[in-house]
């Protein structure tokens, strides 16, 4: 019987994950989850932005928050660590 109670109960679909990165702004956060899905992390963002053009970054309107499961959280830091910021000023090396 306690199967049976176990397959009836909803499931809480948000235990096992973990939040990764949290950034402002949609393209950011979509560059970070095309990062991590294409090293096989499955990835789910969630955020707000308000209705407009240019959301704000105003007390977390455009605020977006990555997430993992917990048995990729580690590997999925590595990777957002590792990837080359903006301000870089390093590219690919040119030939001498």
């Amino acid at each position: 019987m306690s199967e049976l109670d176990d397959k009836n109960k909803p499931a809480d679909n948000n235990a096992d994950l973990a939040e990764v990165a949290r950034v402002f702004g949609p393209f950011e956060a979509d560059l970070i989850k095309s990062l991590l899905e294409s090293h096989g992390i499955a990835t789910i963002v969630r955020g707000r932005t308000a209705p407009f053009v240019y959301p704000f970054t105003v007390d977390g309107l455009a605020e977006f928050k990555v997430f993992v499961q917990e048995m990729d959280r580690e590997r999925a830091k590595e990777l957002i660590t590792a990837r080359p910021s903006p301000d870089d000023d390093e590219g690919p090396e040119k030939p001498a």
